[in-house]
């Protein structure tokens, strides 16, 4: 893991590059004030302050022993707004810039130290990266008191990131569980993992789905406890399906080339749950992580089998690509046992949702206004943006069966994401404030600070809600 500690330390007048950060409103007035030389540059290269563009600069004036002024270069940054910098206002200059020590310019970095830090963790265990930068260290003043909770984000994301790449041979159940069991000992957690025959008895729907992998990949329900018994309970849950093949509804080669981040739920979930434990939030957390691998053999689930829930309701099976649903209504059921607070899951559920809102909004669902708002304006806060969508009861009775109490997909592509959360509501105890995100985990296309991968999408949003409440 990077080391982002490194990566930010307190200005006490160091020798550094300066990096003068500008938006387009403010341009042409630094621009005006810059000799003749510089203008030529910055004219050359076509350099307006846009955006997630900069420019370096060969320096000028100032004396040799003179600290503030760069002994080789300096940079000149574009961003929305210089006067606030968001989580992404410097991720292209984070790991793109040559290896050394900035200061900002213009600027204070409260509200970017996150972004400076993510685009320098890649992930490199299977392959070398060519072409590497070496780390890049900012100085700060004022914003130094940010850069513990900027640290926690960036190491969260950067697990779920990597998690999600991991291919499923490295990233089993077991993995999972080595994962949180990691956790739970460096915290002082309560481990417990349900398998084999009680998983059966007690989970039924987590075991029917994992059991044609049960010789090489057998399922189980990981859970973590953790915090004083007298703290406020909250759970989170994250579905953690290995990789989905789609069972014997089974997917097209090309539907299963990314489903090793099926488990980007489970990614989601233990992040946060990591965050929780590390800034010793005042809660009593329980983690809750149904790991399985969705499989094929001759002991697989089949369209038309009947599965008895923990809750009691029968499901009829309609679609063995729908198990991801399956395995948290389980889990959703043990976590209201405990009667939390609130209740928060994470799953790469449908790709409904995708097609309602794309690769980059998270489909939250939430039926308690206040803590819809709340996260929703976390994820606005956090740059992490969240679509509140609708567990609209009039497509209920898309889940009805004739011979059991319910199917567990609903027919026809209509409303898919919908249908999805409503089956999960039916497992979510009613009197609980309860948010399910239907998130993708993945990003197709490369942006500042994003690369093309495993992504966390609702982590920090679904964190700022957490400080908010309990901080």
């Amino acid at each position: 893991m990077t080391d982002f500690n490194a990566l930010i330390e307190a200005d006490t007048g160091q020798s550094a590059r300066t990096i003068q950060i500008l938006d387009v409103n403010n341009f042409e007035d630094w621009l005006k004030g810059q000799p003749d030389s510089i203008r030529a540059i910055v004219t050359a290269y076509q350099f307006v302050a846009n955006p997630d563009s900069y420019l370096l600069l060969p320096p000028v004036g100032g004396k040799s022993d003179d600290k503030s002024v760069a002994s080789d270069f300096s940079v000149v940054a574009g961003v929305l707004n210089s006067e606030k910098l968001d989580a992404w206002s410097l991720a292209k200059l984070g790991g793109r810039l040559p290896e050394g020590t900035y200061r900002l310019q213009g600027a204070s970095a409260k509200g970017g130290l996150f972004g400076w830090l993510i685009p320098q963790h890649e992930f490199d265990r299977y392959k070398e990266l060519p072409n590497k930068q070496g780390p890049s260290v900012l100085l700060v003043k004022d914003a130094i008191a940010q850069k513990d909770e900027a640290v926690r984000q960036a190491e969260a994301t950067a697990m779920v990131r990597d998690m999600v790449n991991m291919p499923a041979a490295d990233m089993g159940p077991d993995k999972i569980e080595d994962i949180v069991d990691r956790l739970s000992e460096k915290h002082g957690g309560e481990l417990k993992v349900t398998r084999g025959d009680t998983l059966e008895e007690h989970f039924p729907m987590i075991h029917g789905v994992g059991k044609a992998a049960m010789r090489a990949h057998a399922p189980r329900l990981i859970e973590l406890k953790w915090g004083k018994a007298d703290h406020p309970k909250i759970a989170i849950v994250g579905k953690g399906v290995t990789f989905d093949s789609g069972g014997l509804s089974m997917k097209s080669p090309a539907g299963m080339l990314l489903m090793k981040k099926d488990m980007g739920g489970a990614a989601h979930a233990i992040a946060l749950a990591r965050m929780v434990m590390e800034a010793n939030l005042p809660v009593r957390l329980h983690l809750l992580v149904p790991a399985v691998e969705n499989s094929v053999d001759g002991h697989a689930l089949r369209p038309g089998d009947i599965l008895k829930s923990r809750k009691g309701l029968t499901v009829e099976i309609t679609n063995t690509d729908a198990e991801g649903r399956l395995v948290l209504g389980d889990a959703l059921t043990l976590a209201g046992e405990d009667e939390p607070e609130l209740i928060i899951d994470f799953a790469t559920l449908t790709g409904a949702a995708r097609v309602a809102l794309g690769p980059d909004l998270p489909a939250m669902f939430c039926d308690d206004k206040e803590m819809a708002d709340g996260l929703l304006e976390a994820g606005d806060e956090e740059s992490d943006p969240l679509w509140h969508m609708p567990l609209w009861s009039g497509y209920d009775s898309r889940l009805n069966s004739q011979i059991a109490d319910c199917v567990n997909s609903a027919p026809g592509s209509f409303a898919g994401c919908i249908t999805a959360a409503l089956f999960l509501k039916k497992f979510a105890p009613e009197s609980v404030p309860w948010a399910h995100f239907d998130t993708f985990a993945w990003r197709p296309a490369s942006k500042p600070g994003r690369p093309k991968g495993g992504e966390a999408l609702g982590l920090r949003a679904s964190w700022r809600y957490l400080q908010g409440r309990y901080g």
